[in-house]
């Protein structure tokens, strides 16, 4: 069995910090990537900003009831915790777990191994 590593990078010093859009959605520069920060129900949730089925700025989308995130180009839903497509279109959507630590906000993001394929 195999676990996953994750290098913390700090985001934010604290949520009033991330500029969240009406939607509820903050975009945000991490480690050389543009993400997503989804806040739903007081938690956060930090996930890509291009759907992977054509590439809508999910940014520009909107967090249904249910927390689900939706793409503005074809209405495709993901959750926002695990990235599973909940539509039943079979996509998948990078996301990366968050935690809020006294200290600030931190992005876990997965730890490559020797020359970045392990």
């Amino acid at each position: 069995m195999s676990y996953k590593k994750y290098k913390w990078h700090k985001l934010a010093e604290s949520v009033e910090e991330l500029d969240f859009a009406a939607n509820n959605i903050a975009v945000a520069s991490l480690n050389g990537k543009t993400i997503c920060v989804g806040k739903h129900q007081e938690r956060l949730f930090a996930f890509a900003n291009k759907c992977p089925h054509a590439s809508g700025l999910l940014s520009s989308g909107f967090i249904d009831a249910l927390g689900n995130v939706v793409c503005p180009l074809h209405r495709y839903k993901f959750c926002m915790e695990n990235g599973r497509n909940v539509s039943g279109e079979g996509y998948y959507l990078k996301h990366w777990p968050v935690e809020i630590r006294e200290e600030g906000i931190y992005i876990g993001m997965e730890e490559k191994g020797l020359f970045g394929i392990f």
